[in-house]
């Protein structure tokens, strides 16, 4: 099988991330890169190899070798971009946040589905082995009923401009708190009973650090911090009936410890060898363009558009509207 030839949309650090991890892999390459000056393109492209450097994103649209383009501009951008990529028939692997909001989100999955394209959201955890890994051991009953859950995600990054600014859809939900949420998707699904949701915002309008809880049916509890401004240990702890779950790093599971009533370890799994964590992403579009499917199977459009809408549900708590909604 041929490799699979990744355009990336975009020069900054993320980018540069996947990049570097498609440059290690067998089974794809940095074919393209585009940005909004040749220069920066140019750069780019002898630093991970890539054969093509735009100085244009509908430039790199336009190229039909392009199997799969990895779209890394700020989230107030995902919108546009994807609809671009989509109607010039590109395959679109688009960062997390996936949009602003819900609707933008609808319309970008309708759009793929109707040109018949891949779309799919990058929230790398969704992919990785251990995301299995965990449900495997909640499905087992090894800590009897999950019922609460505990989980933060919090970075010192409220010096980075575009996490500030409004009009880049910044703040700490959109950027970090969707992970939280998808670690509470993962355990107990979306049907969402209740929020209780408070945040903190920054001088520029946006939330600097914030506290989700959400409750579901049957008395299940989740209960989730993150933020821009101070530094977590990144745990998730799920608690249940019979024992307890810790994951260090919800980000990117370092390792998953099983707890028994007696608080006694019964089993630790720890990460498996990666070269980041994104070539899974990678190879789970490789399939799903393989298969000629509209969605990824690990995270598909309706996953996609509840997470979108429970973020939009937070936000509104918060009266925090992004320019333009």
């Amino acid at each position: 099988m041929k490799k699979l030839r990744v355009g990336i949309l975009s020069t900054g650090s993320i980018a540069a991330t996947m990049a570097g991890t498609v440059a290690k892999m067998k089974e794809a390459e940095v074919y393209a890169v585009a940005s909004r000056t040749k220069e920066k393109a140019e750069k780019f492209a002898v630093r991970f190899g890539a054969q093509k450097a735009y100085g244009s994103y509908e430039e790199m649209a336009d190229d039909e070798n392009v199997d799969l383009v990895y779209v890394a501009t700020p989230i107030s951008e995902h919108y546009e971009n994807v609809k671009m990529l989509i109607d010039h028939g590109r395959n679109v692997l688009c960062e997390k946040a996936f949009a602003v909001n819900e609707k933008q989100a609808a319309e970008m999955t309708a759009l793929a589905e109707e040109k018949g394209v891949l779309l799919a959201e990058a929230i790398w955890v969704r992919y990785m082995p251990m995301w299995t890994t965990l449900k495997q051991i909640l499905d087992s009953g090894a800590i009897g009923e999950p019922m609460t859950l505990t989980c933060n995600l919090c970075y010192l990054i409220d010096r980075v401009p575009r996490l500030v600014k409004p009009e880049l859809a910044g703040g700490a939900l959109l950027d970090v708190g969707v992970y939280t949420i998808n670690f509470a998707s993962l355990v107990f699904g979306d049907e969402i009973e209740t929020i209780t949701t408070r945040a903190l915002m920054t001088d520029t309008g946006v939330d600097a650090q914030n506290s989700i809880t959400f409750t579901y049916p049957g008395g299940r509890m989740a209960i989730l911090n993150s933020s821009l401004r101070v530094l977590s240990d990144r745990k998730g702890i799920i608690y249940g009936t019979k024992g307890f779950v810790i994951v260090e790093n919800i980000n990117n599971f370092e390792s998953i410890t099983v707890y028994n009533e007696n608080r006694e370890v019964t089993a630790v799994c720890e990460q498996p060898p990666q070269i980041t964590g994104y070539e899974y992403e990678i190879l789970a579009c490789a399939e799903a363009i393989r298969r000629g499917q509209t969605q990824c199977p690990q995270m598909t459009h309706a996953q996609t558009l509840r997470i979108m809408a429970q973020m939009d549900a937070v936000r509104a708590e918060w009266g925090l509207k992004y320019p333009g909604e």
